[in-house]
């Protein structure tokens, strides 16, 4: 019956988002009309960006990532969580849950990493345009990203690391609609508070260094909007900056209002709402944030359909 030498759980079941019968069906075709509209926005944005040369640059290529990213992680998540509306059952093997968690953790590691490589993109060709080519040349592009993505695995393997040491045996059912650290520790008899510091101090890495950096990052970007004569210098260069504060301010928000807070501040029931957030709202949002209010984007568009639309 074992599934591994650290527990005697084979399988889970996820309660889901919730237990109402009446709400299942509505909620089902709303977070499917969410999940089309995140495959299909991310899908574009990653079409749109390879077919036209004009947006191969080291923003759009940054941007290129996080579509991938958002599309990939909201895939990770939502087909699993749409069967739970439809099925009276809805399990996931240990091996499974383990698997989701992993390129969950991997994913969401990825794209903290990955909005703060844009933020450091941003100073540059605000702060340093003189250098911009320079600095952000393809090497330094790369060397960024393979710094994303080997933070990605870091959290990936740190939090499924910290998974083996401890064993289940109090139930399978996971009060959540995916398999995520807080409610896989509560099914835990041998977590302890080193499970827990483990989870703070990966978690903190995850969206404190990347908060760090993009507050540093834009911290120099006002400063030089401020100074800059023209108003329409001023707006200039805010513009090409709004797009990402407000991806940033959804993106981590709502990461830190789940994780960064002791658990008595808001019960588990309540933080798997708050989780749908970023698990599938702001993969959503993303791509229109940065279709609506970028121009480049809107004339690649243009270009690609052969057609005014905008």
């Amino acid at each position: 019956m074992a599934a591994g030498n650290n527990s005697s759980v084979t399988e889970f079941i996820l309660a889901g988002l919730t237990d109402q019968p009446a709400l299942r069906m509505p909620l089902f075709f709303l977070f499917l009309g969410f999940y089309v509209v995140t495959v299909v926005g991310n899908l574009g944005l990653i079409t749109l960006i390879g077919l036209n040369s004009h947006l191969h640059i080291p923003m759009y290529f940054f941007l290129f990532n996080l579509s991938f990213i958002d599309l990939s992680y909201s895939s990770t998540l939502t087909p699993k969580m749409l069967m739970g509306f439809v099925w009276k059952k809805n399990t996931i093997s240990y091996a499974g849950c383990m698997t989701q968690f992993f390129f969950f953790c991997f994913f969401v590691f990825s794209e903290s990493f990955i909005l703060s490589a844009m933020a450091y993109d941003r100073y540059v060709a605000i702060c340093k345009p003189l250098l911009y080519t320079a600095t952000m040349s393809p090497q330094t592009c790369l060397f960024l990203l393979l710094g994303v993505y080997g933070m990605g695995v870091f959290g990936a393997v740190s939090h499924i690391g910290n998974m083996m040491f401890i064993t289940f045996c109090a139930g399978n059912l996971v009060n959540h609609y995916m398999c995520d650290i807080l409610p896989l520790l509560e099914l835990s008899c041998t977590s302890s508070y080193i499970n827990l510091l483990v989870v703070f101090i990966v978690v903190t890495i995850g969206i404190g260094v990347p908060i760090v950096t993009i507050f540093i990052s834009y911290g120099f970007i006002l400063s030089s909007i401020l100074h800059i004569s023209s108003v329409k210098g001023k707006s200039k260069a805010f513009s090409t900056c709004i797009s990402h504060i407000l991806v940033v301010s959804l993106f981590f928000g709502s990461g830190a209002f789940v994780y960064l807070k002791p658990p008595s501040v808001l019960p588990l029931n309540q933080e798997k709402v708050s989780s749908m957030f970023y698990t599938a709202v702001v993969p959503m949002l993303n791509p229109l944030i940065y279709s609506l209010r970028n121009k480049d984007v809107k004339v690649a568009l243009k270009k690609s359909l052969g057609r005014t639309i905008f």
